[in-house]
């Protein structure tokens, strides 16, 4: 386990890519899965920072930027993939019903409207907080391991 948690940062970043791209691919433009990504996303983020740094504030400054950046990347995958059917919102033969998305809302232009709103922008943000998120949860369970491992030692020594 260790030695993912010291990988190379181009080769983490890479890798990162790569899961983030696969992963909007299985959910065929759709990011269920990178907002799935952001627990176990948050737990190695948390884990690499607190391998490189012990305990100070900023730590929750990385965590806020990685888990930042990391929703950048689903947030231009999704203007590349959704962003191209906007121009449809413009053009009065555009067929709404047809298009294939859910009816969100009674009217179809507004439906797909809601629908352009919650892939560009309101799915890298789930992503956003569900990494900072798992990011916290494993952080608060890292110092309470740290801190009970440090009170055995205080322990041991004065016995």
């Amino acid at each position: 386990m260790n030695r993912i948690i010291k990988l190379n940062s181009k080769t983490v970043i890479a890798l990162y890519l790569i899961i983030d791209l696969i992963c909007v691919g299985a959910g065929m433009g759709v990011p269920i899965f990178c907002i799935l990504l952001g627990f176990p996303l948050g737990w190695y983020i948390v884990k690499r920072i607190f391998i490189s740094q012990k305990h100070s504030h900023l730590i929750y400054n990385r965590i806020l930027k990685l888990s930042l950046l990391t929703s950048a990347f689903t947030f231009l995958q999704m203007i590349v993939i959704w962003g191209m059917t906007v121009p449809l919102l413009f053009d009065p033969t555009s067929d709404f019903q047809n298009f294939g998305h859910p009816f969100i809302l009674y009217d179809p232009k507004i439906s797909f409207i809601g629908w352009l709103i919650l892939m560009i922008f309101i799915s890298p943000f789930l992503q956003l907080l569900t990494t900072v998120f798992a990011a916290f949860l494993t952080l608060i369970k890292t110092e309470k391991s740290t801190n009970n491992r440090a009170k055995l030692s205080c322990v041991d020594l004065r016995e």
